[in-house]
This record gives structure tokens, sequence and C-alpha cells, in this order.
């Protein structure tokens, strides 16, 4: 991710992260504690409010200071810097988790929290403790959508694609109408993994029983030129159907640009999540959602790593057990309190699938949001496939971002396909190196 209004990370990161700070004090005989999270879609925003507001009110010992860094900003870095100034807050929407594990960053989290959730949501670490617990439903990346206008299809009679050549012919028909195909969007660089991930999950499935595509490169047994044919395809669908801007395009904005009927169809992987930022911004838009299929019509999706550095999730700052514990005491009390049924409540009542929660069957779901049902359906699809593709090394953070950048120049016309296979292998292999 970029910053924001051409701020620099290094000026960006301490404001948004002293913004909150509590010094480890007492707030009306309260224990304050920080929650260092990603904003992004406006539904999980409302979710992170809701809970806490909750909490706050119903906490006789802790409160939780929300604690949002701003869209827009390079999140790991931000985790660096906040490291690198031994600014750590209680609670940490946590990336790259394995390298903080390792430099002792994280506190065990105690069975009376993960033991609230289903077994196969979280998993210990090598020495038996558990560091990471899911923020949301672990329903892979089934989020990384096609967000669609289901009045326009009915129009002009299109239909959701059941394999890969029918999707282009659906941009080619939608193109052969006069109007935009798809809204992208890469004003930060995470958002283009949205319509990268779908096209490479077809070769990324291929290595899942191998330990993963990644893990198979760094062992030799593969290579970035593997990517080559998702590669071409995601040069070929920004060439020709992609709306115009999406370099400087921000995520939120291809909400607008959906609803505004600039283009017939968005990336998000918000899931059910963008369906509700598009019913607050427009309550008669008719939306829909569908997964990118490949050639044979699987619907593949990467499942969620529950350990690992490619994990995210809750996490607790060894810094909290500091001063006797109370910042740890009052984390553990949030989220004991986030993986309960009342607060599963909240999330599914501001649009957001709550976590797998043993109580799962107490929870009331809601299925008003326009176009829920078809996020639904595609978990019960006969096509749907779960793969893995995790990765064993801490580096591939770097890489990632390294090898977004470089999609997003080829995308761009600045390189080549060469160019960018090659100098992103290059980039790989002098991160396995030195790791």
């Amino acid at each position: 991710m970029q910053s924001a209004g051409g701020l620099s990370i290094a000026a960006a990161v301490p404001l948004a992260l002293a913004g909150c700070g509590t010094g480890g004090g007492t707030t009306g005989g309260k224990t304050p504690i920080r929650f260092l999270y990603a904003t992004g879609d406006d539904t999980w925003n409302a979710v992170a409010k809701a809970v806490a507001d909750a909490f706050n009110a119903k906490s006789a010992t802790a409160v939780v200071e929300l604690d949002p860094l701003p869209a827009g900003t390079d999140y790991p870095t931000a985790m660096k810097t906040m490291d690198a100034t031994g600014n750590w807050p209680a609670l940490v929407d946590m990336r790259d988790t394995l390298t903080y594990l390792e430099a002792g960053k994280l506190a065990p989290i105690p069975e009376s929290v993960s033991g609230l959730l289903n077994d196969e949501v979280y998993a210990p670490a090598e020495d038996g403790d558990v560091y990471i617990v899911p923020t949301t439903a672990l329903n892979g990346e089934l989020g990384f959508n096609m967000v669609y206008d289901k009045d326009y299809f009915a129009e002009h009679g299109l239909a959701v694609p059941t394999t890969y050549a029918e999707f282009i012919a659906l941009l080619d028909a939608i193109k052969g109408n006069g109007d935009a195909p798809l809204a992208t969007a890469a004003g930060e660089i995470w958002p283009s993994d949205q319509l990268w991930k779908p096209l490479a999950a077809p070769t990324f499935a291929q290595y899942s029983e191998a330990g993963g595509f990644w893990n198979a490169v760094r062992a030799g047994d593969a290579s970035i030129e593997d990517l080559r044919e998702p590669l071409q395809r995601l040069k070929d669908i920004t060439d020709r159907y992609v709306l115009e801007g999406w370099q400087s395009t921000q995520d939120a904005q291809t909400t607008t640009l959906l609803v505004n009927r600039q283009a017939v169809m968005s990336t998000s992987s918000a899931g059910i999540g963008r369906l509700n930022d598009v019913n607050k911004v427009d309550p008669d838009f008719n939306a829909g959602i569908f997964c990118l299929p490949a050639d044979d019509g699987s619907l593949n999706v990467l499942k969620d790593d529950v350990n690992g550095d490619s994990a995210s999730g809750f996490a607790i700052s060894s810094q909290a057990q500091e001063d006797g514990g109370k910042e740890y005491d009052a984390a553990v009390e949030f989220l004991e309190f986030y993986y309960s049924v009342d607060a599963c409540n909240l999330m599914e009542e501001a649009g957001m699938i709550a976590p797998n929660v043993k109580a799962a069957d107490e929870i009331v779901r809601n299925s008003t949001i326009p176009g829920a049902g078809d996020y639904f359906a595609l978990l019960e699809n006969p096509n749907l496939k779960f793969f893995q593709n995790s990765t064993a090394w801490a580096g591939f953070s770097t890489f990632h971002t390294f090898f977004r950048q470089a999609r997003i120049e080829m995308q761009d016309g600045q390189t080549t396909i060469d160019e960018c296979i090659a100098k992103s292998q290059e980039e790989f292999d002098n991160q396995a190196e030195h790791e």
C-alpha cells in the first residue's frame, strides 16, 4: 500500500501510532489498551467500532482504544516502524506473523480465547502456544469476488460465467455494448491482488499438496516463469477491459464506480462486506458476486493459513505483558468478548461474517444484504476447490510487496512480461538467499 496524499510513510506512521497511546495508565479505574488495525472497507471499520463500543460499555476493568491506520498506508511498513520505536499496542491486526513471532514480539493467546473457536481455524506454533486467532470467518479467499450489476446483466441477457472462456466472452459483450466492463484498483498496491490472485489460483492450486507454489520455487521445483500464463491474462484483461485510471484508483473507490455505473463489474476482496458497502451507497442498486472460474470451471480458492508468515488475525503483543500484565489481561478479556455470541451478532448485523466460533448455531446470520445469497451459494458450489499456498519463510512478505509492484509496472506497460518475470525471480532469489 502507498501513503495517502503524497505523505511519506516515515512521516505518517508515527502520527497514527501516537494518536491513542496509553503509556500503561488507567482511565476511570479501567486499563486502557490500544487496538491497532488496518482500515479497509467501511464494513470492517464499522465492525471494529461497534464491537469496541459494546465491550467498553460492558467491561468493568478495561477500555479498548481504537488505533486505525488510515487506508493508503503501507501497513507492514507501519508495523516495522512501530516495532523500531517500541510502540507496540496490546492488540494488533497482525501481518508478517512469523517474523514478529520469531523476534519474540507476540504473547501466547490463552485457551480461554482459542477454546471459543473451532479447532481448525487456529493452530499452535512450534513451541505449542497459539499466537494468532482470526478476525472473521475463515472461508479462505472466497471474498475475492467480482461484484456486478445484476440489473445490467438482466437487461442485456448476460449470465454469470462458469468458465474462464465465458468470462472473456462476457467482457467482450459488455465492451461491445459501449460500456466499461471492469473497474479495479492499484492506487494502493495491495488491491492489485484482487484480479491477480484469482487468475493465478489455478497454477497455485497445482502445488497445494506439495507445500505451496512459493515453497516449490524456493526448493527449485518451480519458478516464476510458471506464472507466465496468468501474467499474460492479467495484462490482456487490463489492456482491453479495465476502466481507465486504475493506476490511481483506491480500493474503496471501486464501489462508487460500480454504483455510478461507470463500470459493470468491479474487483473486490471484501466479500459480503463490499456488498454491504454498495448497499449503503445506493440501497436500490442490485448487486451480485461471482468468483472468477478456471478454464475447467473450477473455483480455486486459497484456504486460510492459520499459522506461518501469511497468517493474519488478532495477536497480543509481548509488550502488553509488562508492568504486571494488566494490558495483557485486558486484551484477553476483549478477545473473549470478541468471540462471544453477542459480539458475533453485532458483526453480522454490521454486514461481516462472524468468526468460526463453536457457538455458531446461536448466531443470527444477516441475509438482508442484497447479493448475500450469492456468497452463501458459493460456499455450497460443487466446483469450489480450496487449496493451500503457505510460505515457510519470513522474507516472503518483502518479496510479495516487490512482486505486486512489478505486476503493476507490467500492466501499465512500463515493463514487459519477460522483464517482470526476470526481475521478480531475481528478487525472490535474493530474499531467499538472505533469509
